[in-house]
């Protein structure tokens, strides 16, 4: 069966000649060859238009081509649809990552704001803690320096009391040797008055002198009591600062130490809770990643599949159309050269037969075995090279 191609400008061109040469017929009507110029024309022209339908393409190569054509066409169908589905593909893992990644990006930021709060809360703390401890220790040192001015205060009134008594003490005793000195000076009338008052003199100088020694010596053991009890008071208030100072120095650093532990656990608690999200992330990810890989996959196979039973279909149609097409004398062929093939044996056999009689009857007999081996070896070769042949 012939079919026309699809260049329709040979099938126009292989027309128009047709119809010109119709043409040349219907013009020229008073041109009458005789018999055997029409035959030679009518043979020409047939092998004319044969040789220009030869170029028409047959029914089975257009079908080869249009099959193959389709199948082209399903391939690239496929391939588009394989690299539609991984760009889709591509496009759900990168919309997961980002959606992941702002998740991440929104509990890094939760954590941070966490930790920037408990800091805040932590200087907060320490602050009211420094501004107490602050107000406390200045008011144990302003009670501390009333108390030191309070004690100084008696002191100093108690050592005015003591000076007094001594400065009394020390007037009644001067008059009383005054008085007695005037009644000694009274009674002695041999004395000159003026002698009387020198005297006189002389033992209030020595009086006056004497209470002034004992007054400096009094005010100088107060002064030394005073600064003796000045530092007594001046180290028991260091010492009751450094204790306060160091108490609240114990109870500060217990404070720092509480915070320190509650921010360690909070780190703990947010490296915990960061590695939860990141696994639940990659659980996610590769959960994503198995899903696609395992559509692709499908997909592959489904196509695999469809084409592997398409290629069988193709190939039984291919092979039945091959059974219509092939001869119908293709078993008579065959028997022939099967009988061909048996004849050839035969002769060969009977050929094998006459010469190893021969070389039997002209060579000796310790030599027959090895002749007969020989000639066995040759006749496998010669009928295997036959068969090949035949083949």
């Amino acid at each position: 069966a012939l079919a026309v191609p699809s260049d329709s400008r040979v099938i126009h061109r292989d027309h128009a000649c047709v119809r010109d040469e119709a043409g040349d017929r219907d013009i020229r009507p008073e041109l009458r060859p005789s018999s055997f110029h029409k035959s030679r024309a009518r043979h020409h022209r047939s092998s004319s238009i044969r040789q220009r339908f030869a170029i028409i393409t047959p029914a089975s190569l257009v079908s080869e081509q249009i099959q193959e054509h389709e199948q082209e066409v399903v391939r690239r169908e496929q391939m588009s649809g394989y690299k539609r589905m991984q760009r889709q593909h591509q496009k759900q893992l990168i919309a997961l990552e980002n959606r992941l990644k702002a998740e991440m990006d929104e509990h890094k930021l939760r954590l941070q704001k966490d930790v920037e709060t408990q800091a805040n809360n932590t200087y907060i703390e320490l602050e009211r803690l420094a501004k107490k401890q602050a107000a406390q220790l200045d008011k144990e040192m302003k009670s501390s320096a009333a108390e030191e001015k309070r004690i100084q205060q008696q002191i100093l009134v108690q050592q005015k009391k003591e000076l007094t008594t001594f400065l009394d003490t020390q007037k009644r005793q001067y008059r009383l040797c005054r008085e007695r000195m005037k009644e000694e000076m009274n009674e002695d009338s041999d004395t000159p008055k003026e002698e009387k008052q020198e005297r006189l003199s002389r033992h209030k100088e020595t009086m006056q002198r004497s209470q002034a020694e004992e007054e400096a010596q009094l005010l100088n053991q107060q002064r030394l009591v005073y600064e003796r009890s000045c530092r007594a008071l001046k180290r028991r208030s260091l010492i009751k600062k450094h204790e306060f100072e160091q108490e609240q120095m114990r109870e500060e650093l217990n404070k720092k130490k509480t915070q320190k532990e509650m921010e360690h656990a909070l780190m703990i608690r947010q490296d915990e809770s960061t590695q939860e999200l990141e696994q639940r992330h990659l659980e996610t990810l590769q959960r994503l990643r198995f899903e696609l890989m395992r559509h692709q996959h499908q997909t592959e196979l489904e196509n695999q599949e469809e084409y592997n039973s398409r290629r069988q279909r193709e190939l039984h149609r291919k092979h039945a159309l091959e059974r219509r097409q092939q001869p119908r004398n293709l078993k008579t062929l065959e028997m022939q050269i099967k009988k061909q093939f048996q004849d050839t044996c035969k002769v060969q056999n009977k050929q094998y037969k006459a010469l190893r009689n021969h070389q039997l009857e002209v060579s000796p007999k310790s030599d027959h075995k090895a002749i007969l081996k020989s000639l066995k070896e040759e006749q496998t070769r010669k009928l295997a090279q036959l068969a090949e042949a035949g083949g």
